[in-house]
């Protein structure tokens, strides 16, 4: 009896997690959301500055302000927007109450940055994350969403990472591809970024890198924080191919939706992000780019 009983527990935890992952998907509506905000295991992350999270906010949202909360960090090496020490940035997402077992669903008003804190995650082994579709605007166009004011106290908790090197390409590996042609380098950047006619002050040098190919992440939006469908996505990054890619820009912020959109909207799972791009790029003069001419 007692084995039977063991069996169905181990069943029925591995039912779980199945579930859980079941609906850990990439991108979530907010009809979606709605319906599981009083979910125990749900915690909604608002990427928003504080100010903007204080005048109104998905109920239960904990305010966790991108800019400013720790999500990204500035290395010696010259990278503007680096993924932190593992054990800093795990500290972080413990601190704003999401545990090993939470499903996080990220909003926001920039899709950039949602999908950068959802490629945390993943890089830190924790599958149980989602966008929200079309971010607080989206939220906010439903008249049936409500809004809250008070603001939320996490719980704090351990969250312990697994770090995932398969998502992330760091400088070795984008100086191989340069040379080598062994991944494509996908630039995310607007127009002038790309064709060496303007810089952002965190990065040294005009151009772009060597090879890349060029799809400005705002393409891939419809409009604020939603992305194009599916079908228009995939016309756009016809470009990046089938084989092995990365994607980069200034400092691992618009490289993010272009990397969500080819790993987790178009299946191409063999995508990595550079979280250094440009600015760590850059920071060593000897390190080719290219300018285009017009």
């Amino acid at each position: 009896m007692r084995s039977h009983h063991f069996a169905a527990t181990i069943a029925a935890g591995a039912f779980a997690l199945t579930a859980q992952a079941a609906v850990a998907q990439p991108l979530v509506s907010s009809d979606w959301l709605r319906a599981h905000l009083n979910d125990p295991k749900l915690v909604v992350l608002d990427l928003r500055p504080a100010a903007q999270y204080a005048t109104g906010h998905i109920p239960g949202a904990v305010g966790a302000d991108y800019e400013k909360s720790g999500w990204r960090a500035v290395t010696q090496d010259g990278a503007g927007g680096a993924l932190p020490p593992i054990d800093r940035i795990s500290a972080v997402i413990g601190n704003f109450g999401v545990a090993d077992d939470s499903h996080a669903v990220i909003v926001g008003d920039d899709f950039g940055a949602m999908a950068r804190v959802y490629w945390t995650f993943k890089v830190l082994g924790h599958q149980a994350v989602s966008v929200l579709d079309g971010g607080w605007n989206g939220w906010r166009a439903n008249p049936a969403d409500k809004v809250a004011t008070a603001p939320v106290q996490p719980r704090h908790v351990t969250f312990a990472a697994h770090y995932d090197p398969s998502i992330r390409a760091e400088l070795s590996e984008v100086e191989k591809a340069v040379a080598t042609g062994s991944e494509t380098l996908v630039d995310a950047r607007p127009p002038a970024q790309w064709n060496g006619t303007a810089k952002t002050p965190v990065v040294k040098t005009l151009g772009h890198l060597p090879g890349a190919v060029w799809v400005d992440q705002t393409e891939a939006l419809q409009s604020g924080a939603k992305l194009k469908s599916k079908s228009d996505l995939k016309k756009l990054f016809a470009k990046v191919g089938d084989g092995k890619a990365v994607t980069y820009c200034n400092t691992g912020h618009l490289a993010a939706t272009d990397w969500f959109v080819l790993s987790e909207v178009l299946n191409k799972r063999n995508t990595k992000m550079y979280d250094g791009s440009m600015s760590q790029w850059a920071a060593d003069g000897s390190r080719p780019v290219v300018v285009e001419t017009p």
